[in-house]
């Protein structure tokens, strides 16, 4: 997959790991109007609280990545690490520090290797490349597989904009304003507060509706970054494609969670509002017993109400109203034959299974709804996890 216009990358290894790409540059011509989320951990990284601060005027012009080393609760000495190696890709591209937004994605409590970094920083080469899916191979950790994205839209002038977007992540997310590392790039000509109001918007529906395992990363990164090569376009328009990259790339990185093997989405209606429905759905996509029962292909809808009734602050929530279903097939309050529950079998061992709560606070169409994506709980997640720093 090709980057828009205006972009260009550079990959390498530079010894964090043996054998695979640790290191990203992606560089624009010129600095691009852009937006960015962050998590909101409290041990967060030095990457997230330098990028944050220069993410802040609505201008980028390049990202820099190091995967497989987190440089997360590394004292002062991380902070002097990270500020370094914006200082050394900015003199290396020819532009401002402030301009230049640093990621990091790994282990936790362990610095850059500095001096492998300031030697390949001193003959980097210019970034040429325009292959999004090399630069989405060299910032995995434990993903299976790259992630990309890609649309397109209209420009006002009758060409068209790309919207490419790059993804990793598929262990520690359970997202809080942000989810893992994802870079979503775009020619679109956009003004900065335009482009950060639609992005928000997006996350929100998207990156922040995915969970695989309930823990929030100390270093999630979500940004765009806006070329303006292709020429202005519709706010709705970008807002469709944005959601379109984002919403393939957040079920990509669902269905790629560590040791998953299923898909798992939910949808939770019939609610007072919004916060209440994607409250209820992470709650049910977020369960161990739900998990491990879409593993097993087990239609145990019990685990489900189980789920929705620990949402108990949720007074307004009376189990007579509800409506349970999965893969469409409705099991409660409708009784649910034992033929029912056999044809449910073939869809809980297919890729995708889906999950439907209609919570009967606001029936009709008056009630609000929400969509989360997450994945079936194996013994591959323990194992990775177990054995994630040996």
């Amino acid at each position: 997959m090709q980057l828009p216009a205006g972009f260009r990358a550079h990959t390498a290894n530079v010894g964090i790991k043996d054998d695979t790409t640790d290191f990203a540059v992606i560089a624009a011509e010129r600095p691009c109007s852009a937006a960015a989320v962050f998590t909101r951990s409290r041990f967060s990284g030095p990457s997230v609280t330098l990028s944050r601060g220069h993410a802040g005027d609505g201008r980028l012009q390049a990202v820099v990545v190091v995967s497989k080393n987190a440089n997360v609760a590394t004292g002062p000495d991380g902070d002097a690490d990270a500020l370094e190696l914006v200082e050394g890709v900015a003199h290396a591209l020819g532009c401002e520090p402030t301009d230049v937004l640093v990621a990091s994605t790994g282990v936790i409590g362990r610095r850059y290797p500095m001096d492998r970094i300031r030697q390949h920083l001193a003959s980097m080469p210019a970034p040429r490349s325009t292959d999004a899916d090399a630069v989405a191979e060299a910032i995995m950790t434990t993903d299976t597989h790259p992630k990309t994205a890609r649309a397109t839209l209209a420009t006002s002038t009758g060409g068209e904009a790309s919207v490419v977007g790059i993804a990793k992540g598929v262990g520690m997310i359970e997202p809080d304003m942000a989810t893992m590392l994802a870079f979503v790039l775009t020619d679109a000509e956009v003004d900065a507060a335009v482009l950060d109001r639609t992005f928000r918007a997006v996350v929100e529906r998207t990156f922040n509706a995915l969970s695989v395992d309930t823990d929030t990363s100390t270093s999630d990164t979500a940004a765009v970054l806006a070329s303006g090569l292709a020429g202005p376009v519709d706010d709705a328009d970008l807002e469709v494609a944005l959601h379109e990259v984002c919403l393939d790339l957040t079920r990509q990185l669902a269905a790629d969670g560590e040791g998953a093997e299923t898909l798992v989405v939910v949808t939770v209606d019939e609610a007072r509002d919004h916060a209440q429905a994607k409250r209820v759905a992470k709650a049910i996509v977020n369960s161990p017993l739900v998990k491990t029962a879409v593993h097993g292909a087990d239609p145990n809808w019990g685990r489900i109400a189980m789920a929705v009734g620990k949402c108990s602050d949720d007074a307004d929530i009376d189990q007579r109203a509800v409506t349970i279903r999965i893969g469409g097939r409705e099991l409660y309050p409708k009784p649910a034959s034992e033929a029912d529950l056999d044809a449910l079998v073939e869809h809980l061992e297919g890729d995708e299974v889906t999950i439907h709560v209609s919570l009967g606070v606001a029936p009709g169409g008056d009630g609000a709804s929400a969509t989360v994506y997450g994945c079936d709980l194996t013994d591959g997640y323990v194992r990775i996890n177990a054995d994630y720093t040996t």
